[in-house]
C-alpha cells in the first residue's frame, strides 16, 4: 500500500488483461489471456462466463508477479469491461444459467422491431438516451429468462441475479458479497433512467425484467468491496468501475465538453464529452453517462461501429492471410490506389447512425485485377469511413464546434499507417496515443480517484500519455468522393439488400 500501486482489470470481447500502474500512471507490467467466442446461430455471439472469471483471476495475479510485486502492495483495483454483454446466474451457487450473451449478438432483433412497431421507442429514447436495438442488455436478459427452463419463475422468486460483465466479476471476486454495477454500465442496459440515475420500473415492466435480478448502481469511484484473498492473494479494494468506452474516455483525458476519442478494438466507439449536459440526438446517436464521480454525472454522445478490428481478424481467419493484423496492414499498403473496392463489414448489422440489425456485409467494386490487397485496404478504409459517419452525425447533434483533434486508441491505433488513413478520410487531425491501452488506464484512474490517490477527473486527465498528431494529406474533393462511394455502398447493404 505504501507504493500506492493501482491494478486495472480490462475484460474485453476477445481478451482479458490486467495492467499494474504506479501512482504516476506508469505501466509496470501487463498480462493477458485471449477469449474465444461461440456462434451458435447466425447473428448469435456467446461467451463462457466462468472462463472470463478464471482468466480475470489469472491475469490479476500474473500482472503483479511480473512486476515483482505482491498483490498486497496494491492500493486499489479498477475494473472495466465489454459493455452490454450480460450474464444471469444462480444467487445461491454462483453458477451461470446460460452462456453470456455478447453485445454483438442480434438474436433479439425481432423483439426490438415488435416493440418499435408498438410505438415504444420514443419513450425508451426519452428515458434512456438509447435506441431500441438488440445491442443493449435488456432484451438479452429477457431472452435468457424466456429460453432457460424455469428461469423466469426463479427470477420472480429472487433466486437469480443478472448483470453486465463488471457486475459478474465483482460478484465473483468478492465471493458474492457485492452485487453492484456503475452508472456507465447501467446506462447501457435500456433499464436505467438518465435523469434519475436509477432503475426504471416502467422499463423493467416493458422488457419484462424482474427488479430483484438487478444490481445496485454506484459511482465510478465507488466502494465495490474487496477481492477475496484466496483468489488473488490479498483483499484488494475495488474502487473504480466503468464500461470500456467510458474508461477509454477517461484514459484519453477527455473530461471537458467538446473533447472526443475513438477506441478501435473489435468494434469502434466514438464518444464526445458533453460535460453535465445530456443532449438528445436527432441523428440516431446515443446519449450515455460518461462518468459519475462523487454522485455527479457527466455525459457523452456516442456512436458505435460494430465491426472495426474484427474485419481485420476476419481477413486473417477466413481469407487465410497468415501473420495477424500486421500482415493485413502490409497487404493494404500494397493495394492499388483508388481501386474502387469497398467493404461494408456489416457482419452483425450496422451500428450508428444506421441501426440496421438485418444488414449484412458486402464487398463491392470487385474487378478482375482486384485481390486480397485491395480487400485489405477496403477493410481499413471501412473503419475510417464509418468514423466519418459518426463525426458527421455528432457535428449535427452536439451543438459543439468539434474540429478535432480526434484522439484514438485501441489495437488499430497501433498502426501509424491506419491513423494517417483515418486523418485523410475524415479531414481531422488525429492524435494517436503512444500507449494503446487507454481503457485499462481509465479504469486505473477511476480506482485512483476512489482510493483518494487522485483528487478528481481534471487531475486524472493530466496523466494522459503522450501522443503523435497526424494531419490529413488528402484533398477535400478526393475525400468527399470516397465518402460518397461509401454512402452508396451502405445503401446497398441495408436490411440485407446486397444487390
Amino acid at each position: 500500500m505504501a507504493e500506492s500501486l493501482i491494478l486495472a482489470l480490462d475484460q474485453g470481447t476477445t481478451s482479458t488483461r490486467a495492467i499494474l500502474y504506479d501512482r504516476a500512471g506508469r505501466a509496470l507490467a501487463e498480462t493477458s489471456r485471449s477469449l474465444s467466442q461461440s456462434y451458435p446461430e447466425d447473428g448469435w455471439v456467446e461467451h463462457d462466463p466462468e472462463a472470463i472469471f478464471a482468466d480475470a483471476v489469472a491475469v490479476l495475479t500474473g500482472a503483479a508477479a511480473r512486476a515483482g510485486k505482491r498483490t498486497g502492495q496494491v492500493a486499489a483495483l479498477g475494473v472495466t469491461n465489454q459493455r452490454e454483454t450480460v450474464v444471469v446466474w444462480d444467487r445461491a451457487t454462483g453458477r451461470p444459467i446460460h452462456p453470456a450473451i455478447v453485445w454483438q449478438d442480434r438474436r433479439t432483433a425481432k423483439v426490438c422491431e415488435a416493440l418499435r412497431k408498438d410505438g415504444a421507442e420514443a419513450r425508451v429514447i426519452a428515458l434512456t438516451g438509447l435506441l431500441l436495438d438488440p445491442y443493449f442488455s435488456a432484451t438479452k436478459i429477457a431472452w435468457i429468462l424466456d429460453h432457460v427452463d424455469g428461469a423466469r419463475a426463479r427470477a420472480e422468486r429472487g433466486e437469480l441475479l443478472c448483470g453486465t460483465i463488471d457486475c459478474w466479476l465483482i460478484w465473483k471476486l468478492t465471493g458474492g458479497a457485492v452485487h453492484a454495477t456503475d452508472a456507465t454500465n447501467a446506462s447501457r442496459t435500456l433499464l436505467m433512467e438518465l435523469e434519475s440515475q436509477a432503475w426504471s420500473r416502467e422499463l423493467c415492466d416493458l422488457f419484462r425484467i424482474p427488479a430483484a435480478l438487478l444490481p445496485q448502481i454506484k459511482d465510478c469511484d465507488g466502494d465495490y468491496g474487496a477481492t477475496l484473498p484466496e483468489l488473488v492473494g490479498a483483499a484488494i479494494p475495488i474502487r473504480g468501475v466503468a464500461g470500456d468506452q467510458q474508461a477509454a474516455l477517461m484514459g484519453q483525458g477527455c473530461v471537458q465538453a467538446g473533447e472526443a476519442k475513438v477506441t478501435y478494438g473489435t468494434g469502434g466507439f466514438m464518444l464526445l464529452h458533453t460535460s453535465d449536459k445530456a443532449p438528445r440526438s436527432t441523428a440516431r446517436l446515443l446519449t450515455t453517462v460518461a462518468a459519475r464521480l462523487k454522485g455527479r454525472a457527466s455525459y457523452a454522445l456516442e456512436g458505435s461501429i460494430f465491426i472495426a478490428g474484427a474485419a481485420i481478424k476476419w481477413i486473417n481467419e477466413e481469407l487465410g492471410v497468415q501473420g495477424g493484423p500486421l500482415a493485413v496492414e502490409a497487404l493494404a499498403q500494397a493495394a492499388k490506389a483508388d481501386s474502387g473496392v469497398i467493404m461494408v463489414p456489416a457482419f452483425t448489422g450496422l451500428g450508428a447512425p444506421y441501426w440496421d440489425a438485418e444488414a449484412r456485409g458486402a464487398i463491392l467494386g470487385l474487378t478482375r485485377d482486384a485481390g486480397l490487397a485491395e480487400i485489405a485496404a477496403a477493410a481499413f478504409d471501412a473503419t475510417a469511413l464509418q468514423t466519418r459517419d459518426l463525426i458527421e452525425a455528432m457535428g449535427a447533434d452536439a451543438g459543439l464546434a468539434f474540429g478535432g483533434p480526434l484522439r484514438i486508441d485501441g489495437g488499430m491505433a497501433k498502426s501509424r499507417w491506419f491513423a494517417q488513413r483515418l486523418s485523410d478520410l475524415t479531414g481531422l487531425a488525429v492524435d494517436r496515443a503512444a500507449e494503446a491501452e487507454a481503457t485499462a488506464r481509465g479504469a486505473a484512474l477511476f480506482a485512483a480517484i476512489g482510493a483518494g490517490l487522485i483528487e478528481d477527473a481534471a487531475a486524472a486527465s493530466l496523466l494522459r500519455p503522450p501522443s503523435e498528431t497526424l494531419q490529413s494529406q488528402m484533398s477535400a474533393p478526393a475525400r468527399d468522393a470516397a465518402y460518397a462511394r461509401w454512402g452508396e455502398a451502405v445503401s446497398r447493404v441495408k436490411s440485407g439488400r446486397n444487390g
